[in-house]
């Protein structure tokens, strides 16, 4: 069974890692930490801690999907604690959305998040130089672009924590927009975009960034492979090879960009998969994302 939309299948991954681990009693889960203001709001977090911490851990940052439009940090509530387990310190992070909030306020967003726990990382027995990421669909998008771009690429926004760097060590991206100048629907995916946000593919990149003219600078501004380097951390990309939201062509590009560039990187095509999936599928996905980033994060641990 394939599963249609972002929101779907993270629901989905959280019941995979259910199935995977078994949250520990002792893991500490706080909600809506405020982490920044932007334009008057609060940006808030949900934060899981293992329990009996006896010296600092890395954490994982968790953006959910949706459109840039849909969804919240509720996504991922299902398994904060099942990631914490596993020794890490866990925000699952919430941004501001479209249409009434337009880009860069996504990605000033989760660049303000990872500041906020390298600020409180001595309170949060949070490693501030082992950070990862994961996020699916348009969270993909957003943690690329946390492990892609660099200070002198800006967008840092005013939300908080300012001089700290927001760059990651490690990111896990699950079927993420990776070129917006080449990326739209395939004509069997526009039906369903229409469906569950109210618009086409180019109507949605319009309301991203304010234009759907591909070749405008803001469009590749938003594109994570603008900002690859040879300095960048390393990436895993899980891409259904079927996915008529963001064609699996999009994984491809990436990463055949991260291989010239020389960055470590692997993509892992889930063959017939759509925009998300489940089963045996999905439980390997969480197997190897977890083997990932303790290879990154934590190898002398």
């Amino acid at each position: 069974m394939k599963v249609k939309c972002a929101a779907a299948s993270m629901a989905l991954f959280a019941l995979a890692f259910l199935s995977y681990a078994q949250a520990p009693s002792d893991v500490i889960v706080k909600k809506d930490v405020v982490y920044g203001h932007a334009d008057g709001v609060d940006l808030k977090l949900d934060l899981a801690t293992p329990g009996n911490l006896k010296g600092p851990v890395p954490a994982l940052v968790c953006v959910h999907g949706g459109g840039w439009q849909l969804g919240s940090k509720d996504g991922y509530a299902p398994y904060l604690s099942q990631f914490a387990s596993h020794g890490y310190v866990v925000a699952s992070v919430e941004y501001r959305l479209l249409p009434k909030y337009r880009w860069p306020a996504q990605i000033e967003d989760v660049k303000c998040a990872v500041r906020y726990l390298r600020a409180h990382a001595k309170e949060l027995n949070i490693d501030p130089s082992e950070i990862g990421a994961i996020g699916d669909s348009a969270g993909g998008h957003l943690v690329l672009l946390l492990g892609l771009m660099d200070p002198k690429d800006d967008l840092e926004g005013n939300g908080g924590s300012p001089g700290l760097s927001s760059k990651v060590q490690a990111v896990v991206n699950l079927f993420g927009p990776t070129d917006l100048r080449v990326w739209r629907a395939l004509p069997e995916g526009e039906p369903g975009m229409e469906k569950e946000f109210g618009k086409n593919s180019e109507q949605l990149l319009a309301d991203l960034v304010g234009t759907s003219d591909r070749a405008a600078p803001v469009v590749l501004q938003a594109s994570p492979v603008n900002y690859i380097d040879k300095a960048d951390p390393p990436i895993l990309t899980f891409h259904g090879t079927k996915d008529p939201i963001v064609p699996f062509e999009q994984a491809k590009l990436l990463h055949s960009a991260l291989e010239k560039a020389g960055v470590r990187q692997k993509l892992v095509p889930i063959q017939d998969a759509g925009h998300g999936w489940q089963g045996p599928q999905l439980i390997d996905t969480v197997r190897q994302g977890l083997e990932f980033f303790d290879s990154v994060l934590k190898p002398a641990r």
